[in-house]
């Protein structure tokens, strides 16, 4: 007997597919306009994209990883931030958000999540703000808010610049009336394929309505140039290319409702994952997550993985081994974050995606709940 397709944890194909003729007819706008970087499609992007966040500015670059950095350097060139200066940073993040901390030469200070919120825990920022702190970087990871109007007391009483991570939170809220992006100094976010708001390879932007960071991040991804051919900074090249642009646009039109799918996706899990091994994230209003990837966690993850696979489920880990336990960062490994090592230990992402279809998500939800762990003396049954 066959066994049935397996279903794929991200379909790209298919999430392209829903608008691609109009996909193809922004590319052909793109070739047929001879006009490849820096032109129309991008500064027509960056105005929409500002105005979905609300800020005043938005500035392309080439991806994700570039716009932290490039955040953290324009406040140097501004005389805002300098060498040794401290950053508090979540622990449980993907790494690009602590490699731009230290790329500046400043301190990233890792702070422990809450293992409800699985964001970094805002009781514990204060205890770790000395003399030499500077800002706070805030990551929504997963798609959920990590937001907490908190902060902007925490901020001004230390005098404090506040960033955020958004690689994967893409039109989600902050408050009710702000979105993600908007709530801080300056925000990063990420376009690669596999995001909400996703290009056709590493795209990126800074947010922010700092006018004077505006122009020298625009200066500092374009060589360091303010004017052509001459330079003020000792710039990168970070610039999104035009069919990046112009498909991205496209995109942005239908972000919501997409966004509402995987939300009503999201609920059909939360309504019908049953197994007590499997823990789920805590539930936060819609308006607030917008489930870029959906995380269960398991004791038993590994077995777990493997079971859904044999229930023709794909599955991923975001992400196996934590920022401080990684070789890159071996002056940190003999750290504990324990409540970030479980995180790490114990996280895996489900299907989640507008193109998940209702049979589909029974069958992820019917392999979710019918794994069972045996051992020599017991048998655990969900």
């Amino acid at each position: 007997m066959t066994p049935p397709p397996m279903i794929k944890f991200y379909d790209l194909q298919k999430i392209t597919s829903l608008h691609g003729d109009e996909y193809k007819a922004a590319a052909h706008r793109v070739i047929d306009s001879g006009w490849f970087l820096q032109g129309k499609e991008t500064q027509a992007f960056e105005s929409a994209y500002a105005r979905y966040i609300g800020t005043k500015h938005c500035i392309a670059v080439a991806n994700g990883l570039d716009a932290l950095r490039l955040i953290m350097r324009g406040y140097k060139e501004m005389g805002i931030l300098h060498d040794g200066d401290e950053v508090i940073v979540p622990a449980n993040t993907y790494i690009a958000t602590i490699i731009a901390i230290s790329d500046n030469n400043l301190v990233p200070v890792l702070v422990e999540p809450t293992w409800q919120h699985l964001e970094i825990d805002i009781d514990s920022i204060e205890s770790a703000i000395t003399s030499r702190t500077k800002a706070i970087m805030l990551v929504h990871l997963y798609g959920r808010s990590a937001y907490d109007e908190r902060l902007e007391d925490i901020c001004q009483r230390h005098d404090l610049l506040l960033f955020e991570d958004c690689a994967q939170s893409h039109g989600a809220y902050a408050t009710q009336e702000r979105r993600l992006g908007a709530v801080s100094h300056a925000a990063a976010h990420s376009f690669y394929p596999g995001k909400n708001l996703g290009a056709m390879g590493d795209a990126g932007a800074v947010t922010t309505d700092d006018a004077a960071l505006a122009d020298t991040i625009r200066a500092l991804a374009n060589y360091g140039s303010q004017r052509k051919y001459v330079f003020r900074y000792k710039g990168i090249n970070s610039r999104m290319s035009e069919m990046d642009a112009a498909l991205l646009s496209v995109q942005l039109k239908y972000i919501d409702q997409d966004n509402d799918k995987r939300r009503r996706l999201a609920a059909y899990y939360y309504d019908n994952i049953s197994n007590p091994l499997i823990t789920l994230p805590q539930r936060i209003p819609d308006a607030y997550n917008v489930y870029h990837q959906f995380p269960v966690f398991c004791e038993h993850r590994d077995e777990l993985q493997a079971h859904m696979r044999e229930h023709g489920v794909e599955t991923l880990i975001h992400y196996p081994i934590p920022p401080h336990k990684q070789e890159c960062y071996k002056e940190w490994n003999s750290r504990s974050y324990p409540i970030t090592e479980r995180i790490h230990a114990q996280e895996l992402s489900i299907p989640m995606s507008p193109v998940v279809t209702d049979d589909e998500a029974r069958t992820i939800v019917n392999a979710l709940n019918s794994f069972t762990v045996h051992c020599a003396q017991f048998t655990v049954h969900s």
